[in-house]
């Protein structure tokens, strides 16, 4: 089988000198490799081919064989770490919380214990006839979150 680890530190490695870098590594049954990378700005093909060549030099297909597949997050992908999270503040995303329930704001803030977003709401305001939109910062942990998507909409 092959180590994943060592998959990690060769495309860590690679990634060192370039703007991209590693968002999951994956190995599996029958040896299928998945290697997914991300950019601040975007990933071209040329990186993947350039990454996929890389990795094919440094396995030695003698001593195992192996399918590889190397591509960019997907912009309807999750995020899975917290350089997507930075990536996309400002931006509005959808989480679903491990309790179901799904919210969707605007990214303010990411570290490595979770996320702020702003969410608005119609809110009746004590003694007024009507709701008004009112803007409310939630904070989730990561262990909150299932998943957290970019919302992509067409206006």
């Amino acid at each position: 089988m092959i180590d994943k680890n060592e998959l990690v530190r060769l495309v860590e490695e690679k990634l060192a000198s370039s703007t991209n870098f590693l968002v999951d590594v994956q190995v599996k049954p029958g040896n299928l490799i998945v290697v997914e990378i991300d950019n601040d700005e975007s990933v071209g093909i040329d990186d993947c081919v350039e990454l996929s060549r890389y990795i094919e030099d440094a396995l030695d297909r003698d001593k195992e064989d192996f399918e590889l597949e190397v591509g960019s997050a997907g912009i309807t992908s999750p995020l899975k770490v917290l350089r997507q999270y930075n990536k996309y503040i400002g931006k509005e995303v959808e989480l679903l919380l491990l309790k179901g329930l799904k919210v969707t704001g605007v990214l303010k803030f990411a570290d490595e214990n979770g996320i702020v977003i702003v969410v608005e709401k119609m809110v009746k305001p004590e003694g007024a006839k009507r709701k008004v939109l009112v803007e409310e910062e939630q904070a989730y942990a990561f262990e909150e979150i299932k998943y957290t998507k970019y919302l992509l909409r067409f206006k």
